[in-house]
């Protein structure tokens, strides 16, 4: 039984979600189904946006499950990485005494600007934000308008405002994008090594997924033209998680094939804000002329993952499909954090924060490089400069579940890519956008002793 007060100043969703969060990791187990959005909204006397935004929070933080038709179930994802409160008092390593965590897409809290954040907050919700009105389903358009003049200068994106649909994060565009094309798509495409969430995504809602290998410049066309897979999910930028990027050429072909079928690509730009070397290649969206590119994009790593704004660029053909659907009516992100980020683009701040942001974890980056070379052998570099993680892997027999049991003794945090789809690929991921800089090295020195024991 969950307790909520309208008269709380916690709005009831965010109640809600909190309530729901603690009886996932405390009571529920993997695969157990959640109540219905219909049937919490009858018990609790709340409206269906309630329950639906609690539960949009839960499903973007990896706690949940959608399946079409069926309902919401608990995410083995979670249990993964997180321990119910019942194990935690026999368990050295509860997150609270982790003495480093190495999670590979995380910022530092102090690289957040809070007080320019805050004062900005506090001057839409005086002055903009209409409380009376609904909000607009794509998002507010000071939003949109400023998100567009954003890529289409530090990413050769063909955007306009119209054609961006706000979203709660990467979760939330993919869930949306395979929702839309499902009455008239039911092959999907995903590169092998990739990114899991996207797989698991179009698999729940029951499209037939297949894995295209990666090579050295990224996805292999000659591959995926012999599937039967119309829609393709790609990181050109920086492949994840080997790191590859796609050649212009190679761009190029692709959207020939892909116009040809009359299908779809996926374009998500990972990585490139925080690329510490090279300038990234104008994205593939740019490129094309036959409106077949639907890009992504989220604010996770230049500037917070904690306010949860994504965004979606799509073709006007998309829009109408959106506007049809139930989606349409109802915003995505709370107007405050609309606004504020609109202003806060608007007046530089973004621009400068990506700019100290990129500073900050280059010199991270490379101490973490540097410490790896000093302290740790019979390893590889798969993959570096860019994103806030370096990627190794043994060049030597290595057990990975003894690095694993050695980490959990030793109160360390590590990653290991078992979150790709479905391939032979490992590698571990040391994150270090999260630590400040007089910890990377004896963060290293202190995994470099378990690596060194868990070769065979």
């Amino acid at each position: 039984m969950y307790i909520l007060d309208s008269n709380s100043k916690v709005p009831l969703h965010k109640q809600l979600y909190e309530q729901l969060k603690l009886d996932i990791t405390n009571n529920l187990n993997v695969g157990d189904k959640l109540p219905s959005i219909r049937k919490l909204s009858t018990t609790y006397n709340i409206s269906k946006t309630t329950v639906q935004n609690a539960y949009s929070q839960l499903y973007a933080e990896g706690y949940i499950d959608s399946k079409e038709k069926s309902g919401y179930y608990v995410c083995e994802v979670l249990f993964d990485a997180t321990v119910k409160q019942s194990d935690k008092i026999d368990d050295k390593c509860s997150q609270e005494l982790y003495k480093y965590d190495f999670f590979p897409a995380q910022l530092n809290s102090s690289d957040f600007p809070l007080k320019i954040w805050k004062r900005l907050f506090n001057k839409v919700v005086n002055q903009d934000v209409n409380f009376g009105a609904y909000p607009d389903a794509k998002g507010e358009l000071a939003l949109r308008e400023q998100i567009a003049l954003y890529l289409q200068n530090s990413r050769g994106v063909n955007a306009d405002a119209n054609n961006i649909i706000i979203t709660h994060g990467f979760a939330d565009s993919m869930e949306l994008i395979a929702k839309l094309l499902k009455q008239k798509y039911s092959s999907f495409a995903i590169e092998s090594p990739g990114y899991h969430l996207a797989r698991r995504v179009f698999a729940n809602y029951n499209y037939k997924v297949t894995d295209i290998t990666v090579n050295q410049d990224g996805l292999d066309i000659d591959k995926f033209s012999i599937s039967d897979a119309k829609i393709v999910y790609i990181t050109p930028s920086h492949q994840y998680p080997t790191g590859v990027v796609m050649p212009i050429s190679k761009r190029v072909k692709l959207l020939e094939y892909i116009s040809k079928i009359g299908g779809v690509i996926i374009e998500d730009d990972y990585d490139s804000e925080l690329a510490y070397y090279n300038r990234p290649i104008p994205s593939l969206q740019g490129l094309d002329t036959n409106d077949r590119v639907i890009y992504l994009g989220t604010f996770a790593k230049a500037l917070s993952p904690a306010i949860r704004v994504g965004y979606m660029v799509v073709p006007n053909w998309f829009l109408d499909e959106f506007a049809k659907s139930y989606d349409a009516h109802f915003a995505r992100v709370s107007v405050a954090t609309q606004l504020t980020l609109a202003k806060f683009i608007k007046d530089g701040h973004f621009e400068r924060q990506i700019r100290k942001v990129r500073t900050i974890n280059k010199k991270k980056h490379n101490l973490m490089l540097s410490a790896i070379k000093k302290y740790c052998k019979n390893y590889q570099i798969v993959a570096q400069g860019a994103g806030l993680a370096i990627l190794i892997t043994p060049t030597k027999p290595f057990d990975y579940n003894r690095l694993q049991e050695l980490a959990k003794y030793n109160a360390l945090k590590i990653y290991l890519t078992q979150n790709v789809t479905n391939s032979d690929f490992k590698a571990i991921r040391l994150g270090f956008g999260g630590f400040s800089f007089n910890v990377i090295e004896e963060a290293i020195l202190e995994f470099s002793k378990i690596w060194k024991l868990s070769f065979k």
